[in-house]
């Protein structure tokens, strides 16, 4: 089945890496897809991104085999549902605090019995194939995103929730709820040992474990700390860095923000 190749690494215990979009384009989107990520996530969260644009997007990601995933806006069923139904092989849902939040997260992914998503896989089953119905429950991705203290105070009964693919680790916001700055302090020995602490009781039970970045050595950083996905900046961050080395380059000075780490 098409869009499985994240899925299939993951299994392999093969160490992914994972594209960021937040810019609503499908030109870029097929450039991303290009680039040599093993997954492309958009961003509807916190991006620019609609449902309109990640269609598009979806569409421009099939024109190679980077498995196209989708970071919902929050926990809502019928958004979870919609996008799947589009062509998404996984999601990325934030803000998971308790085992509650989290089941109704994993229902809404998976066909009954195993959950309550509702039968209507417009695109999916084109981009997908004619097994998708067959095999959605077993090849849909899910990753609760862990990022708040009443998370991490929650974590093991979060991570015992049936039909959970794995966690997610937004290091700002995390940050954040444990008294730490949200773009300094995932950088803080308090936060990468609580970082660690989530990784290792995810694999404890038997859970992938994707960890967000947002700046290229911090990334670079991840990339050998044991995280099964690690994610690169956004596109929109990869081009500031790329215009800042060219105007150091030519010893000019840029008028633009540094770009600044966040999630």
């Amino acid at each position: 089945m098409r869009g499985t190749r994240l899925q299939q690494m993951l299994r392999a215990s093969e160490r992914a890496l994972n594209g960021w979009m937040a810019i609503p384009s499908p030109f870029l989107a097929e450039a991303m897809a290009h680039q040599g990520f093993d997954a492309v996530t958009l961003d509807l969260q916190h991006g620019l991104i609609s449902f309109d644009n990640a269609l598009a997007m979806l569409q421009a990601l099939s024109t190679t085999e980077v498995t196209p995933l989708a970071r919902v806006a929050a926990l809502d069923p019928g958004a979870i549902m919609k996008i799947l139904d589009a062509g998404a092989m996984g999601i990325i849902c934030p803000l998971i605090d308790n085992a509650e939040q989290c089941a109704t997260f994993v229902a809404a992914c998976r066909y009954p019995p195993q959950g309550n998503r509702s039968f209507g896989p417009t695109r999916a089953q084109l981009y997908a194939g004619p097994r998708y119905m067959a095999e959605a429950n077993e090849t849909i991705l899910t990753f609760a995103m862990i990022e708040t203290a009443e998370g991490v105070r929650n974590l093991e009964e979060i991570l015992a929730v049936p039909g959970l693919d794995g966690v997610y680790i937004g290091p700002s916001d995390l940050s954040f709820t444990h008294g730490h700055d949200p773009v300094n302090g995932p950088e803080h020995p308090e936060m990468l040992a609580r970082i660690d602490a989530i990784r290792d009781a995810a694999h404890r039970h038997g859970k992938k474990v994707g960890m967000h970045s947002s700046a290229i050595d911090y990334c670079a950083k991840m990339w050998g700390r044991g995280f099964d996905m690690v994610t690169a900046p956004n596109e929109n961050r990869l081009f500031g860095f790329g215009a800042q080395l060219l105007m150091q380059a030519l010893e000019r000075e840029t008028g633009a923000p540094q770009p600044r780490p966040g999630y």
